[in-house]
């Protein structure tokens, strides 16, 4: 069988599939994180191929080597997986929940972050947040994504945390929606996106269930579970993508982001979750993490070509031109770009990007 480039492998599944046409060379896979215990390779040609953190039969590991396979081993004494295939889930992350948020999978990495840097740690770490750059990339292709920003310490049960989460209801229809990850109005949107499927209603009756526990600085395993709860009562959630990271880690990753990007390194985080709002931004009231965001956001907004442009929405008047009047300096710095609006209801920013204006 002719040569095959570039082919990346992420399940065994898969392996096995494209086996079962025939191939009998892996020059140019990149196999990542596979269990191959149970295969024989012994009758392919695995030179050139790349083996990111998979598992071998006794011996076999040695065998790819001498073949000229590239092994890139399992990095010792870390809780997490470098070469993980997907982006997660928040029923991975929040695994051990019933222990308490101590006990959790996202609770225990972030832990780990905290200790001094090692060489064998920063590899770790650069490791899993290029594998989830590989996964987000994968996930981003065929979407529309359209980002909300806001303040995390928006509280849950007020009438800032409906009106989030109202904004993400109306965008899911025909977009993906994309946030930080983590709480407040970041979390509202991600609800918002959850509930798409339930009339705009539901979103005040999940409200109230949250507002038992309206912050994660009180009880974080309240928290987290008062979350579950709405999940149990309405468990055919829409998708949506959070984008949180262990820099933060002291705010949990919310409940709703049906697929989540956590990064370690907080500066590529922010970049990509900018990045990948092909659709447009909100920037709902907030304090310093939104105004980086708005004027990261800016900067590449100024120096990118019209046809790289995506409408940029601020919401709240009053915030953004007196508490922290980041608009005129805005509206000053892209006065040429023709989708940079100012309003003052999530009503007005789903209608002008819903418009595709």
């Amino acid at each position: 069988m002719s040569r095959s480039e570039g082919v990346e492998v992420e399940s065994l599944a898969e392996f096995d599939r494209r086996l079962a046409t025939g191939v009998s060379t892996l020059r140019g896979w990149h196999l990542q994180s596979l269990d191959l215990t149970g295969r024989d390779l012994s009758g392919l040609d695995v030179a050139g191929a790349v083996f990111l953190g998979c598992r071998f039969a006794p011996g076999a590991e040695e065998d790819v080597r001498s073949r000229g396979g590239l092994v890139f081993p399992a990095v010792p004494a870390v809780p997490f997986d470098p070469y993980r295939a997907g982006l997660y889930s928040p029923t991975e992350l929040y695994d051990g929940l019933d222990r308490g948020y101590s006990a959790t999978f996202d609770a225990r990495v972030y832990a780990w972050s905290r200790a001094p840097r090692s060489l064998n740690r920063s590899l770790a770490a650069a490791l899993h947040d290029h594998a989830i750059d590989d996964a987000l990339d994968e996930y981003v292709a065929h979407r529309s994504l359209i980002g909300v920003m806001g303040g995390h310490a928006v509280k849950r049960g007020s009438a800032e945390y409906l009106a989030a989460a109202t904004l993400g209801h109306r965008l899911a229809g025909t977009h993906t929606v994309a946030t930080g990850g983590g709480p407040g109005a970041m979390e509202a949107a991600n609800l918002g996106a959850w509930l798409a499927g339930e009339p705009e209603s539901v979103l005040a009756e999940a409200n109230e269930i949250l507002a038992h526990a309206p912050d994660f600085h009180i009880d974080a395993t309240a928290w987290a579970r008062a979350a579950d709860e709405v999940v149990q009562a309405w468990p055919d959630g829409g998708d949506s993508l959070g984008i949180p990271t262990w820099h933060y880690g002291h705010e949990p990753p919310n409940r709703f982001a049906g697929h989540i990007a956590k990064y370690f390194t907080n500066s590529i985080r922010e970049d990509v979750l900018l990045r990948v709002c092909r659709g447009g931004i909100v920037f709902l009231p907030g304090s310093a993490g939104t105004v980086q965001e708005i004027f990261q956001t800016a900067c590449e907004q100024y120096y990118a070509a019209p046809a790289d442009r995506v409408p940029l929405v601020l919401v709240g008047t009053e915030h953004w031109t007196s508490r922290l009047p980041a608009w005129s300096l805005l509206e000053t710095l892209l006065a040429e770009h023709p989708q940079v609006r100012l309003v003052d209801s999530v009503a007005e920013a789903a209608e002008l990007l819903l418009a595709g204006r």
